[in-house]
């Protein structure tokens, strides 16, 4: 389904919206949508040790030692010890970075409206191909034999989700199964909550879940890792392509060190590095880190978000 379609249909249903502004603690004096640093002085931060976190898509213990050689530059280029936070959720990464305990993180595409407008996340760069190609694709899966074999199968039956933050795990799925094909959750079929998208991946593999709404650059990795085979899963639903994780710090990192901390990443050697190793596995292959701003690369998430009526207050 073409993206102007789909944004067109919800935004048709959404009575009222409720995507509100960002925490009134904030200052976008720019209109970049993104929290200004703080212009005194006094509430920078500089710590000590740099906190990194990377969006909890997949087992975290798999991604401490994939990241490790760009924590290394990371300190190597900041001066600073760093240290990788293994975060179990989206929410568990928002809060951190509310409570002043993460600096620097790639948040999921789904959820970067929310650390931007509640907890001052910055983002300035996603992963990209060295052609400067980029994102996924949301799909909706299922195993073979299941019994369904087009999107209208799924009502009166049980289907996996990972987050309510997640764009491909959840809200745009949700968007697209109400406008496109009148099914919503409770009423024409059961929503269970995965907490990931390998749990959700798995979990369709093993039969768990009958269907589930997943990022295919995830799926495409565990494949890559033989973590589930081609031929336990199906798919019955792709999407147009979305923006993928970005990558950012927190907004009231001291200046000179939030400049060291982009340096960090774009001065980052991907050849033959453990990122590379897993990373190029999707389609495109994700190569490098990718100047963006969150204006524009994610205007699509927050056309979704507004049409769904998610609000980005920080409870």
């Amino acid at each position: 389904m073409k993206l102007n379609a789909l944004l067109a249909g919800v935004a048709a249903l959404a009575v009222s919206f409720s995507v509100s502004a960002m925490d009134p603690r904030f200052t976008d004096a720019n209109g970049d949508l993104v929290a200004d640093a703080p212009t005194n002085p006094a509430e920078w931060i500089d710590p000590p040790v740099l906190v990194f976190a990377y969006t909890p898509v997949e087992d975290p213990a798999v991604y401490a030692k994939v990241w490790d050689e760009f924590i290394n530059h990371l300190s190597t280029t900041t001066g600073k010890k760093v240290q990788f936070f293994p975060v179990q959720s989206n929410a568990a990464q928002l809060e951190a970075m509310r409570a002043g305990r993460l600096h620097v993180a790639g948040f999921n595409t789904g959820s970067n409206p929310l650390a931007v407008n509640c907890v001052g996340f910055v983002p300035f760069t996603m992963m990209a191909s060295k052609d400067d190609l980029f994102g996924y694709e949301m799909e909706i899966i299922t195993y073979p034999g299941s019994g369904i074999t087009k999107i209208e199968d799924i009502k009166g039956k049980k289907m996996a989700f990972t987050s309510a933050t997640s764009n491909s795990g959840f809200k745009a799925p949700s968007a697209l199964l109400k406008d496109q094909f009148k099914l919503e959750a409770g009423k024409d079929f059961e929503a269970v909550f995965s907490g990931k998208h390998d749990n959700s991946i798995l979990g369709v593999a093993n039969k768990d879940y009958v269907a589930a709404a997943i990022a295919n650059s995830v799926k495409a990795r565990m494949i890559a890792r033989d973590v589930v085979k081609p031929e336990q899963l199906e798919v019955i639903y792709k999407s147009q392509t979305f923006p993928t994780t970005g990558y950012g710090y927190v907004y009231n990192l001291k200046p000179e060190l939030a400049a060291k901390v982009k340096d960090a990443f774009f001065t980052f050697n991907w050849e033959g590095s453990n990122l590379q190793k897993e990373f190029s596995k999707g389609k495109p292959p994700q190569e490098k880190f990718m100047p963006i701003n969150y204006k524009d690369y994610w205007q699509v998430v927050r056309d979704i978000d507004k049409a769904m009526g998610v609000s980005y207050n920080c409870k």
